[in-house]
């Protein structure tokens, strides 16, 4: 049977975090949490105190200050996956999940869907010819360099960027990489883990690409794992419901939307609002069910604001 090692990227509510890593670990599967950096030391302590004793639990070496578009979020991201391999050999599959993140499928179906089905789940489609990125920086994320953050430092982000682009010092992307695009939520199998991240310790010359790359947690992943796994192996989707308004903001989901979220042929859903108490008790509740049947009939990615 597959087991799943789940690689949890949280920032805040801890009960909350605490909550699913004791549901996700109950149905016998594994937890690794990368605790933002940043966060309250308070929120880290409690989550540390309650789950630390528990076998299935663990926790990245390094937690790393995340900011939204910069390469701290896949370097988050690779030190949990590390810890989760040498933590759990027993993991069959690894997951992403945020803390906005609930199942809207039970334990017992998505083991069943991971056994019956061999391959990696992730998005990656081709970065220049896809139309995956709707506004903003497309090119521009590749051929210059970031070194500060739009949302923190926006002085300095567009001074840089106007200065390498008024004297043009681009760079090329690593001559034998396709570079794709798609969502951070993944899903794979333990092999491919396991070559991600020896092309990881192999490649310093891409790995200090993406370093300075915009918003690498679009590309880094979807970029590597095409690049280490036969295409026949791959499935170009995310196994996390998400969808996005027409100005490109993530939806949130609310207490009316349960029915919504279990037709959809997904395993899980984010963003869960953290004011949505009744429906994050019925989503977690759901998890542990037995004997469930489920006809999805619905793999939506889009959303109108009107």
């Amino acid at each position: 049977m597959a087991r799943i090692a789940f690689i949890m990227l949280c920032h805040k509510d801890a009960p909350g975090v605490i909550a699913q890593a004791r549901r996700l670990t109950a149905s016998g599967d594994f937890v690794s949490i990368h605790f933002d950096g940043n966060s309250d030391p308070a929120d880290f302590a409690e989550i540390w105190s309650a789950l630390s004793d528990n076998p299935s639990v663990t926790f990245a070496n390094r937690r790393y200050r995340c900011g939204w578009g910069e390469w701290s979020l896949v370097a988050a991201t690779l030190e949990a996956v590390r810890a989760a391999v040498a933590a759990f050999p027993n993991a069959s599959h690894f997951y992403m999940l945020s803390g906005d993140c609930l199942p809207v499928k039970t334990a017992e179906y998505a083991h069943d869907f991971l056994d019956s089905n061999d391959c990696d789940y992730i998005e990656h489609n081709d970065f220049f010819a896809s139309d995956w990125i709707k506004t903003g920086l497309k090119e521009e994320r590749l051929i210059y360099r970031y070194w500060f953050n739009e949302r923190t430092q926006p002085k300095l982000y567009y001074a840089s960027l106007a200065i390498q682009q008024k004297l043009m010092l681009t760079r090329e992307v690593p001559s034998d990489l396709q570079v794709m695009i798609g969502s951070q939520w993944w899903c794979l199998r333990r092999q491919t883990i396991e070559k991600v991240l020896a092309f990881c310790d192999s490649r310093r010359d891409v790995m200090r690409f993406f370093a300075t790359t915009w918003i690498p947690d679009e590309t880094f992943f979807q970029t590597i794992v095409p690049h280490v796994v036969p295409r026949n192996e791959l499935r170009n989707r995310t196994l996390t419901y998400l969808i996005f308004t027409d100005y490109g903001m993530p939806v949130t989901f609310y207490n009316d939307q349960y029915d919504l979220l279990l037709r959809q042929d997904y395993i899980f859903a984010r963003k869960i609002s953290a004011e949505a108490l009744e429906l994050r008790e019925r989503l977690g509740a759901l998890w542990a069910d037995e004997g469930s049947i489920f006809r999805p009939r619905t793999r939506g990615r889009g959303f109108s604001a009107s």
